[in-house]
């Protein structure tokens, strides 16, 4: 019998608990242009204790929210955690109908139906509790409905495209300690599927030294949402940089959102001269490109693979259908601070091919392995704010 449809129809939005909004600012409005769209009205300020600003580009959407209170849900969680993702928002049909149908296949909702009418339009929002350590996911619903939500205040925007051609929401990644609680959370309440599934390990590149992953991602096939979750892979579980990643959050948590464009090569040319970082890959990636794009049968690249290796952009495919990826620096190292917490942004352009590009998730995880172990003498050294 076929499970009964939630009615979602994309990711809405992702929020973050920060301890900087001005760098946050200028990282979403100066560096990616992002354009501020709305924030918190005074009356939601002062009830909530903390202050959000909306950042738009294409459909891609983040919510920044400082705490201003000590007792505000942001302070409570910056206590506990870094910086970091605190809700993943999806857009649905009708709240009420996704409502009935979590709660039927026991999900934790944590507050009644969010509910507004204003200027002819209408918004219904609810929040449940994920085995995702303290990230909550939230359901929206807004029919003509004027503001991003009745606790915020719309700025005036220039609604021109993102000059860096930043779309939407491709997917999101997450990291645990184990996955199995999650992935059921998915599939049973959520009624996700399985679409991809991965494991290896960096031991025969560092010789006892190295450190593995198991990946699966979920996803919805009714919206095309796709989560691809992370769990560390032994020998030497401890050292992987999934458990890494959940030492430095306190807590499993969203380790990156991977952000869509059309042509990766411009964005990433005009994203380094506005001064964006990313990682580094190492030249004999692209030594092997020509003869790994061969195995894969991807005769049609229209990037030079010279250009790929000068702006480190990564490739993958199958049969003529390919993909462009890049990853920019986590915070925690691209500020010096640990309390910048960390998480990154993938960029991902897709030229007809709809997979999360195996060879270049171990060139990541390679990539970020030798960032950290870089990086982790002068990061150890740094003031914990």
């Amino acid at each position: 019998m076929a499970k009964e449809s939630l009615g979602l129809l994309g990711y809405d939005s992702f929020h973050f608990a920060v301890h900087d909004a001005e760098r946050s600012r200028s990282f979403y409005a100066e560096k990616l242009d992002f354009r501020l769209i709305a924030t918190s009205s005074e009356a939601a300020i002062e009830a909530r204790g903390e202050r959000s600003d909306v950042y738009a580009a294409g459909d891609a959407r983040v919510v920044v929210t400082r705490p201003e209170r000590d007792d505000s849900q942001a302070a409570k969680y910056l206590r506990r955690h870094p910086a970091g993702v605190t809700t993943l928002a999806f857009t649905v049909r009708d709240a009420a109908h996704t409502l009935r149908v979590l709660e039927s296949r026991g999900a934790t909702v944590l507050a009644e139906l969010e509910e507004d009418t204003r200027d002819g339009g209408h918004y219904r929002a609810f929040e449940v509790a994920t085995p995702l350590g303290e990230v909550r996911f939230r359901f929206v619903e807004r029919e003509n409905y004027p503001l991003f939500s009745p606790s915020m205040r719309a700025v005036p925007h220039d609604d021109s495209p993102n000059r860096f051609g930043i779309a939407l929401i491709d997917h999101i990644t997450s990291n645990m300690r184990t996955m199995a609680p999650h992935l059921l959370w998915l599939e049973h309440v959520l009624g996700f599927e399985r679409y991809w599934d991965v494991k290896f390990h960096t031991d025969d590149l560092r010789k006892g030294a190295g450190s593995g992953l198991k990946s699966t991602v979920m996803w919805d096939p009714e919206s095309g949402i796709k989560f691809a979750n992370n769990e560390p892979l032994r020998p030497r579980w401890d050292a992987s940089q999934i458990a890494k990643f959940v030492d430095d959050n306190a807590g499993a948590g969203v380790q990156h959102a991977a952000l869509l464009m059309n042509d990766l090569v411009s964005t990433v040319r005009d994203l380094r001269e506005n001064g964006v970082e990313f990682l580094g890959t190492p030249g004999s990636y692209y030594d092997a490109l020509p003869e790994r794009m061969a195995e894969r049968k991807v005769s049609n690249l229209v990037e030079d693979i010279e250009t790929l290796r000068a702006l480190q952009i990564l490739v993958d495919g199958r049969d003529d259908k390919y993909m462009t990826q890049i990853f920019m620096k986590e915070a925690a190292l691209l500020y010096s601070e640990r309390e910048a917490g960390p998480f990154f942004f993938e960029l991902i352009a897709r030229r007809g091919y709809p997979g999360f590009g195996e060879g270049n998730f171990r060139a990541l995880f390679d990539a970020i392995e030798r960032e950290q172990t870089h990086a982790s003498g002068n990061l150890d050294e740094q003031p914990v704010s």
